[in-house]
């Protein structure tokens, strides 16, 4: 946070951590207890299955038939190799951490336990009852034994899944039900048939169990589910194609061996889905045709093998189908893929830009029909809106170059500006317009999103926006704060304000005054000092300069923003501000905010601080109510609230970026002028789109930086 030391940064993250595993009792006792027992057995660096006093410890049909029942307790602490502890900690950490978050110690415990004894003996009986048929997997299996707790913990998370919002309940099931099919059918061990049996255990478990559990969709499939459910299907084909080939064994379905074609045929198949898969998650069409020519050739392929091998066998003749152990299931995984993608077909429109269109700048790209009474392109449209109709302290920025426009079609009165990278949609700030429409603009341009195959945020929103993405089911983060100057009875007493007073005896001692100009309209000789200013400014970050929420000079030349100067006598220009126009209903502005703020580095030193104060006092003359000195990115206020993993993350990037952009620092300085706080906010669907977004935003703010720039910096700065 601003002001805060390393070592108190140390003490508040190590203060918090033990927060954090204090939540967490049942999780690391049982990771703690793992973890010693592989130590003291030496577990940890060489194989239990090969001691002698194996058998004693493992549970399976034969220790249940020995009456070793004790094995299930002694065999959930151990695992069977060093590597298997790995998998089954993180798994731990991950699955049960999740349990005990979201559903308590005790239920997390009784979870655990009744999942890691129902699978195992379930998974005894099973064998049991199948070794006398004459099924070779269910005779090898029968006489197993095995080691290890990760029945309880995959029971423990399947639980636990009943409890997390759409769409992280379907992620998790989907990816664990896909992780037990594929190891229980091509692996086919004694493990991976209790995983199965755990998995699906706690799943039906969620039924009848008096679980917390996250609200209920309306039970019809949205794009996003639809897509997952086509892109696990690709990924499961693709796993199925993988294990055979690094790991043939005789499962239940047969011997795998030498059905998982070569090394090149492997990874042709794995970068083909890769390539299908990223279509489909963005819901591009062609991805979505390419893929039903492949469930469609697939398909007929295992129908025609089918009838000819029905065929063969009414007519008496011995015919046996190679390779039917993979052949087969995937033959129906491709057909289960196919139905999805024509059952969900609508999810799939999203239509790759054509050459023209991607050459034209994004400014003149518009979605939604313009109404009739304006032919005006999208941004000047846009602007005769926001005077018209009003917006919030950073809706003016939606009318500088660069950004598309979205306008609501069955709403000409309202719109939202974004820009596009990474294939994620960044909105800037709240819809502009009707008051009454912007909440439904936010659900509409979230649907334009959804059918265009993008990722939609909205960035520096305020609390009004955040609550109507909450009836959207989406996260929100506060990333900055909007500093407020309310003008009536504004005085510059006391002894908070005393900066600001010596700010302003020092002007005027030193012959220094404030104009507020429109500044297109002056001399070259303004022209040329302001942008010396300005580049010096640039030049000293050794970072490009930032835009979309940060504008410069060529944003203040738009006539309709006033520009403060601070001049001496000999016309020479110490600093300079920037003031955008907010408006209400009325083609009025009711307040102006802060962008550009820049001074010369030889002139006198609180410069900024008197400019800032006689914007107050200058344009409250001409009847603001307000000025908003904007907000810092990355940086805040303190609050008593406990910040949470992603607050912490958010003040660690600020705190790297303190030192090129100061954010932290100017944030502080806006404390002088004593403004009330209004929180920004970014608005995202769930945390999987964080890392998409962060690349966004990085290019919106910086894009013309190459990696190289953001990588030597420091060098630079240094």
């Amino acid at each position: 946070m601003p002001g805060e030391t390393k070592p108190q940064r140390w003490r508040s993250a190590g203060t918090s951590a033990a927060t954090a595993l204090g939540r967490l009792p049942f999780t690391l006792a049982t990771a703690a207890v793992v973890l010693v027992v592989g130590l003291a057995v030496g577990g940890l660096w060489d194989a239990v299955s090969d001691r002698s006093w194996y058998p004693d410890v493992a549970y399976g049909l034969p220790s249940f038939e020995a009456s070793r029942w004790w094995t299930l307790l002694t065999g959930p602490l151990l695992c069977a190799a060093p590597i298997d502890y790995l998998p089954v900690l993180l798994g731990i950490l991950l699955l049960v951490g999740l349990a005990e978050a979201r559903l308590g110690i005790r239920w997390t415990a009784a979870v655990t336990a009744a999942g890691q004894l129902g699978a195992v003996l379930l998974a005894a009986l099973v064998l049991f009852l199948l070794r006398g048929t004459g099924w070779a997997w269910a005779q090898d299996q029968a006489r197993a034994i095995d080691v290890g707790i990760s029945a309880g913990v995959l029971c423990a998370g399947a639980v636990a899944s009943a409890t997390l919002p759409s769409p992280w309940r379907q992620r998790l099931r989907l990816g664990m039900a896909a992780y037990v099919s594929v190891s229980l059918l091509y692996v086919g061990r004694l493990d991976d048939l209790e995983h199965a049996l755990a998995v699906a255990g706690g799943l039906l478990a969620t039924h009848w169990l008096r679980v917390p559990r996250a609200a209920e969709t309306s039970g019809r499939l949205s794009r996003r589910e639809w897509r997952l459910l086509a892109v696990v299907g690709l990924v499961l084909i693709a796993a199925i194609q993988v294990v055979v080939w690094l790991a043939p064994s005789n499962g239940p379905l047969g011997d795998t061996g030498g059905q998982g074609g070569s090394g090149w045929q492997v990874l042709i198949s794995v970068v083909l889905v890769g390539l299908l898969v990223n279509g489909l998650r963005g819901g591009r069409r062609i991805a979505w045709r390419w893929t039903v020519l492949l469930c469609l050739l697939n398909a007929l392929l295992g129908l025609l093998v089918a009838v000819v091998y029905t065929v063969g066998k009414i007519a008496g003749a011995d015919v046996t189908v190679t390779g039917a152990a993979v052949f087969v299931p995937t033959a129906v995984l491709w057909t289960a893929e196919l139905v999805v993608l024509l059952a969900g077909r609508e999810a799939f429109r999203a239509r790759r830009p054509r050459r023209r269109e991607r050459r034209r700048s994004t400014a003149e790209r518009v979605h939604g029909p313009a109404p009739a009474v304006s032919d005006a392109d999208p941004q000047t449209r846009a602007a005769e809106l926001l005077v018209r109709r009003g917006g919030g302290n950073l809706s003016w920025m939606t009318t500088w170059p660069d950004n598309a426009y979205f306008f609501p079609e069955d709403d000409g009165e309202c719109y939202v500006a974004y820009r596009v990278h990474a294939g994620v949609a960044v909105a800037l700030g709240d819809p502009v317009g009707a008051p009454d429409s912007r909440a439904r603009t936010i659900t509409r341009f979230a649907e334009m999103c959804d059918r265009s195959g993008l990722v939609p945020c909205l960035f520096s929103a305020t609390a009004q926006a955040a609550a109507a993405t909450d009836g959207l089911g989406w996260r929100s983060v506060q990333v900055a704060e909007d500093t407020v100057i309310d003008l009536p009875g504004l005085e510059f007493r006391g002894k908070a304000w005393q900066d600001v007073r010596t700010a302003l005896n020092r002007a005027k001692k030193d012959g220094v005054e404030y104009r507020l100009v429109a500044l297109a309209d002056q001399p070259r000789q303004v022209l040329s000092q302001v942008r010396g200013i300005s580049e010096e400014w640039v030049g000293d970050m050794g970072l490009p300069e930032m835009g979309f929420t940060l504008g410069g000079v060529e944003e203040a030349l738009d006539p309709r923003m006033k520009v403060g100067l601070a001049v001496d006598g000999d016309s020479r220009i110490y600093g300079v501000t920037s003031w955008m126009p907010v408006y209400g209903e009325g083609e009025v502005p009711q307040g102006w905010t802060l962008d550009m703020m820049r001074r010369r580095r030889d002139g006198f030193r609180p410069v900024v601080e008197f400019m800032i104060a006689s914007s107050c006092l200058a344009l409250r003359e001409d009847g603001a109510q307000f000025l908003s000195l904007s907000g810092a990115p990355l940086a805040r206020t303190d609050t008593a609230e406990a910040p949470t993993v992603l607050d912490r993350i958010l003040d660690q990037l600020g705190g790297a970026m303190e030192p090129y952009y100061g954010f932290r620092s100017l944030h502080a300085f806006k404390a002088k002028f004593q403004p009330r706080y209004e929180p920004m906010y970014l608005l995202y669907r769930d945390e999987a789109d964080l890392p998409r977004i962060g690349v966004s935003l990085l290019r919106c703010y910086v894009p013309s930086a190459t990696v190289r720039d953001l990588l030597t910096v420091p060098a630079h700065r240094n």
